[in-house]
């Protein structure tokens, strides 16, 4: 089996589930750009607890259940295209936050190998 590793940048788009564009939830409307746009790949992640800019705390505990749970939508390509992409991201988040993270992509590969070895 070989490996390869190439660097990455690493978008996350930090906003509320009841956050909406144009009737769309938010974060759905970040992954369908981002497709779009071509890029590699974007999941959202819905949040258990947190909170933001508020200091509100939104949680899913039975007691305090909350309808604007925290979702992180991550996006993973080379960086000229996450670099590309902030601009129409920046039209669509009014409030949340973003950040880049430098990171590396670890790619797995059995090119080369008999069937049935490994």
């Amino acid at each position: 089996m070989r490996t390869s590793t190439e660097s990455a940048l690493r978008l996350t788009v930090y906003v509320g589930e009841s956050d909406v564009w144009r009737h769309r939830p938010l974060y759905s409307e970040v992954v369908h750009r981002a497709r779009e746009a071509g890029l590699a790949g974007a999941s959202a992640f819905r949040g258990v607890e947190g909170f933001g800019a508020s200091a509100l705390v939104h949680t899913t505990r039975l007691l305090s259940l909350s309808e604007d749970l925290p979702v992180a939508v991550v996006i993973v390509d080379r960086p000229e295209r996450v670099r590309r992409f902030l601009p129409e991201l920046a039209e669509l988040v009014a409030e949340g936050a973003v950040t880049l993270d430098e990171v590396e992509i670890v790619r797995w590969s059995r090119e080369g190998e008999q069937e049935g070895e490994g």
